[in-house]
């Protein structure tokens, strides 16, 4: 397989390392700083691989516009606006954007929801995540997963941290909290307070080197995949691409 490494941070590194010891090709790298370069780039990989930032979307949406390049994204932070570009680019290429490749969040997100609307109104739902003190967005783009995989409909308010008197919970709220400190890869809770019983779910990242080895994983099939937006989960669990 060969790679079109947009983005050169830790995780393109990663990838990249990963990458060369499976046997893959690395096609060309273009690091965020730098994404002009993609204008004068023809198709030149089976798949790009973005872990980029969000700034760089719209460049990068061109480049896969105009060579038809399947596109595996990683990146997180990026405003709704943004999400809606790799509908439209699922017209020109298979397109894959997902904030947390791990197969184990892949099982903890179908897990939630096959979970959530049993235990709603009854149970209190509170996300916690944790990551290392170098991460820039908040919650987490994994958090931001669970809690669309919790309430697909956006029935529930999310609360984003609580401070002073913010009085008696209200039963169609769900916390959002964000903790940042040390190399902490990621950590995810999902807590379901119910009346006299707690349920809590955790995932927990070792390493990024999960991230990088679903992401290599996922690449694998996108690039031999039709046209199309897809979401981890049709691909892990056999579902419909919209």
């Amino acid at each position: 397989m060969k790679i079109l490494l947009i983005g050169y941070g830790r995780m393109g590194r990663l990838i990249e390392q990963t990458a060369l010891a499976a046997g893959d090709q690395i096609a060309g790298v273009v690091r965020a700083s730098n994404t002009g370069e993609l204008d004068a780039l023809g198709r030149v990989a089976d798949v790009a691989v973005d872990f980029s930032a969000p700034a760089v979307l719209p460049r990068l949406a061109n480049y896969i516009r105009r060579t038809g390049t399947p596109l595996l994204s990683g990146t997180t932070g990026i405003p709704a606006e943004g999400m809606a570009a790799f509908t439209d680019l699922g017209r020109y290429a298979p397109v894959l954007h997902s904030a947390n490749f791990s197969v184990g969040v892949a099982v903890f997100r179908r897990v939630l929801e096959e979970i959530s609307g049993v235990l709603r109104p009854d149970f209190d739902i509170e996300i916690v995540e944790t990551h290392h003190n170098q991460k820039a967005d908040a919650p987490s783009g994994t958090a931001k997963l669970l809690l669309e995989a919790i309430d697909p409909r956006g029935e529930l308010t999310p609360v984003y941290g609580r401070q002073g008197m913010c009085g008696r919970r209200d039963p169609r709220e769900i916390g959002v909290h964000s903790l940042r400190g040390g190399t902490e890869a990621g950590t995810h809770t999902v807590s379901f307070f119910g009346p006299d019983e707690v349920l809590e779910i955790t995932h927990r990242a070792a390493s990024r080197q999960i991230f990088v080895n679903g992401a290599l994983h996922m690449a694998r099939k996108l690039c031999r995949m039709p046209k199309g937006r897809y979401e981890l989960q049709d691909i892990l669990f056999g579902g419909q691409n919209p």
